[in-house]
């Protein structure tokens, strides 16, 4: 009697929410149940799933493993398992909803989604990375329980080149709208056609659709809002425009008088609102971003935003989120956005995908250029089961539906149609590649199409041959960025993937100056016997793929050509999967400016000071070394003259960057105590800066990113777990197993220290600190209340931090 009350209750507060909103968007990701496994009966209604493991999406179930070498994966795709799994949720839809249209959106399933309403199939989609969407209408019971059922099949291994994630792990949302609308995928296209300091011009298209048995009349309108919620320009007129059964596309247009510009410095964003009224009353809305901004490339000069030229300082990410794997976390998406910002980023080559939709609503908002990807291959493989396999059946609508939802982000500035495919090197290339343009061209003609590409000759690249590319992205070659001009006349450059340097945070090993190229050729790739015993790369900038640099090299030659629009870094975080140069236990990337855990390593402050007006001065190694050790000690530094370093107080004398390098270095023979580095600028001390050597731990520090956390069971905390010493100082060199537990309003999300050789699962509560540090995310609950966090290792004085979810 109280479920059924219940029941009533929740259906009551759905009809009236129906009712009071003309668009009503819900999220879809709570109460699902989930099996790992294969049952050919699970799609139907009635079924008992009273077993199944309940939870909330986003979710990957890959990320919960282990990592082994026995998954098919192997360790390019992150060592974890594939396989298949099914999620159910069973929902009610108030008689209210009878009269409208209801269909469900999934941002991203990977992969081979199949999904069923009520036992009816409603289709496939075997893309992971794009959002896809099914009209419930026909199937759905009013005013009675339903069932969605999704079957989802990463099974056929392996089939990426980095870690791909398993399941739902985007969010879902279930849209009901009366039967005039928008249309759900790009209802609305959004433009600025005229920028100007005096007025903006904005020009809209909307893609109205009537699934009613007649044509009506109606008004279409968008009044923009700014910043702060005033109306300051609507494009609302008397004039009435009919709309016929099916789908009518109309064009509008307003002015804004002296617009405030979105930039990547200063992010400003207006709010477009779409009206849609019959006979007077409101039966549609949608809401869009709306950022003001111009841009434009040169083949000399190289990229300019509202008329100011600009430097692309971009990296390269991947889609996975460290502990949440996969499945897209809000909190963990702005950590990473905000760490990338603080080092100078301002440009994001989405790698080899399309992303969340959340993730380029927060590029928008914190001002972050994006180049949107689509395709990491076409007909020809790169894996045994990868989108080769579908690309002729998939890639119109997969590319339509990534236009189609990206076009109004402020944000994306170039569409990317591949990425080192490998057509470039046959004719074929041509012909898909203007193929594929055509596709972006016929949905949106303002923003420039390209593709990665790595061949430098014209003659041998045929995709450049297609002329389908507005700008050429090269990835690598830096030695040859001089001769581009020559050999493609008129061109726009880019640099889509730089350096491909290999590093782990806090190991240095012999000499800074001393480079490795690891693996040295292609040959030695697959089964590279060289490098480290204990499977790290040096965190001094001299090591890197063959076919890449050093970080150093990488940026010089980016930053000395100005028909080099900017690159983009491979890559800003470590990434699941892909651990060249090393087989397992390795099982995530060293190209990473800063590890999977979130830590910095030392080559990122080389890229502040490059990158941002921060005055920085950052010194390494930590000073923990033994009698006899020499040791290279290396400074980074901006805003000065010179560094003079300090051993023990005695001067080791200063030392100035040239043009041909961004550090100064000193070969010091270790003695214990202190290293203190001293900016001059002038000729005075500007900043200052000092490491010593450490005693033995004997005590946890506990730093959280934050002390409050939203309490609706995604918000995330990141905490960072210290080894310190008597004196409060981070011990650099001595680790130790902990254990976390989290207690009240929340749950432990995973742990992480940042090695790319640890086995350990991601989501275990044990992890082995490394090089001093480790971390531990923590979620939020759906209710409010405190949350404790304990962190103990064996002989190490406990930790423990408090925490709110409210």
């Amino acid at each position: 009697m109280r479920k059924a009350t219940w029941i009533l209750g929740l259906m009551m507060c759905c009809s009236l929410l129906l009712q009071a909103q003309v668009r009503h968007v819900q999220s879809f990701n709570k109460g699902w149940k989930f099996y790992a496994g294969d049952d050919s009966l699970a799609s139907q209604t009635i079924f008992n799933d009273s077993k199944w493991r309940p939870l909330q999406l986003p979710h990957d179930w890959s990320i919960e493993s282990h990592f082994s070498a026995r998954f098919p994966a192997t360790n390019q795709g992150g060592a974890l398992p594939g396989g298949i799994g099914w999620y159910r949720k069973t929902f009610t839809m108030p008689a209210s909803a009878s009269t409208k249209i209801t269909s469900i959106h999934f941002d991203g399933v990977y992969k081979n989604s199949e999904v069923w309403i009520n036992g009816h199939w409603l289709g496939k989609r075997p893309n992971g990375y794009v959002n896809f969407s099914y009209d419930l209408t026909p199937y759905l019971q009013y005013g009675n329980t339903n069932v969605i059922a999704v079957r989802v099949d990463n099974s056929a291994q392996p089939d990426s080149r980095w870690y791909s994630g398993s399941g739902i792990y985007r969010d879902v949302q279930l849209v009901t709208t009366n039967k005039v609308s928008l249309a759900n995928e790009g209802g609305v296209f959004v433009t600025t056609p005229i920028v100007s300091n005096e007025y903006a011009q904005v020009s809209f298209q909307y893609d109205i659709r009537n699934a009613d048995n007649e044509a009506v009349l109606v008004n279409v309108y968008t009044d923009v809002l700014d910043a702060s919620g005033k109306k300051i320009a609507s494009s609302k007129s008397p004039i009435l425009r009919k709309v016929n059964q099916g789908k009518q596309v109309y064009a509008d247009m307003l002015r804004i008088a002296r617009p405030v510009r979105w930039s990547v410095e200063h992010p400003y964003l207006y709010k477009a609102i779409t009206k849609i009224e019959v006979n007077g009353q409101l039966v549609d809305e949608q809401v869009h971003p709306l950022g003001i901004r111009s841009f434009r490339f040169d083949s000399e000069k190289g990229f300019f935003l509202n008329e100011q030229p600009l430097k692309i300082q971009g990296v390269c990410q991947h889609h996975d989120l460290g502990v949440f794997g996969a499945a897209f976390n809000k909190a963990a998406a702005i950590r990473q956005l905000r760490i990338l910002k603080e080092m100078g980023v301002n440009a994001i080559r989405f790698s080899h995908n399309p992303p969340a939709s959340t993730l380029l609503d927060l590029c928008d908002s914190m001002g972050f250029l994006v180049v949107d990807e689509a395709f990491d291959m076409w007909r020809k493989k790169k894996n045994k089961f990868d989108y080769h396999l579908q690309f002729n059946d998939w890639h119109e609508q997969d590319l339509r539906a990534m236009v189609l939802r990206d076009r109004n982000h402020p944000s994306v500035f170039m569409w990317s149609i591949g990425n080192e495919i490998r057509e470039q090197f046959d004719s074929s290339g041509t012909v898909i590649a203007r193929r594929l343009s055509t596709i972006v061209k016929s949905l949106d003609t303002t923003r420039p199409v390209t593709s990665a590409l790595t061949e430098t000759f014209l003659e041998k690249n045929f995709i450049a041959q297609s002329n389908a590319l507005d700008v050429l992205s090269f990835n690598y070659k830096e030695y040859d960025y001089p001769h581009l001009p020559k050999r493609f006349p008129g061109a726009s450059f880019i640099a889509s993937e730089t350096a491909s340097a290999l590093s782990t945070r806090g190991v240095y090993v012999g000499a800074a100056d001393s480079m490795h190229v690891w693996p040295p050729n292609f040959k030695e790739q697959e089964n590279f016997s060289g490098g480290y015993a204990d499977t790290t790369c040096n965190a001094y900038d001299n090591t890197y793929a063959y076919w890449g640099a050093t970080h150093e090299k990488a940026w010089l030659a980016v930053k000395k050509y100005p028909h080099i629009a900017g690159g983009f870094v491979w890559s800003g975080f470590d990434y699941l999967g892909e651990p060249l140069p090393y087989n397992f236990p390795a099982r995530s990337s060293y190209y990473g400016i800063i590890d999977l855990a979130g830590f910095p390593k030392d080559v990122y402050y080389m890229y502040q000071s490059e990158w941002t007006n921060k005055p920085v001065l950052h010194v390494l190694p930590h000073w923990n070394w033994k009698k006899g050790d020499t040791v290279d000690v290396v400074a980074y530094y901006s805003q000065a003259d010179a560094v003079e370093l300090f051993l023990n107080d005695r001067s080791l004398g200063k030392k100035s960057k040239t043009d041909s390098s961004l550090h100064v270095q000193w070969r010091v023979p270790f003695a214990p105590g202190s290293i203190k580095a001293i900016a001059w600028k002038d000729g005075k001390i500007v900043q200052t800066t000092s490491t010593s050597t450490t005693g033995k731990p004997v005590a946890i520090r506990l730093l959280a990113d934050r002390k409050i956390v939203q309490a609706n069971g995604q918000d995330a905390a990141f905490i960072e777990v210290q080894l310190v010493d008597a004196q409060g100082r981070v011990v650099p060199d001595a680790d130790v197993s902990i254990s976390a537990t989290v207690t009240g309003a929340a749950t432990l999300a995973g742990t992480d220290n940042g090695f790319q050789a640890e086995t350990v699962s991601l989501k275990s509560n044990q992890r082995r600190t490394w090089k001093g540090k480790a971390l531990v995310v923590v979620q939020s609950a759906e209710r409010q209340g405190n949350i404790t966090v304990t962190v103990k290792a064996a002989g190490i004085v406990t930790a423990v931090i408090a925490l709110k979810c409210q």
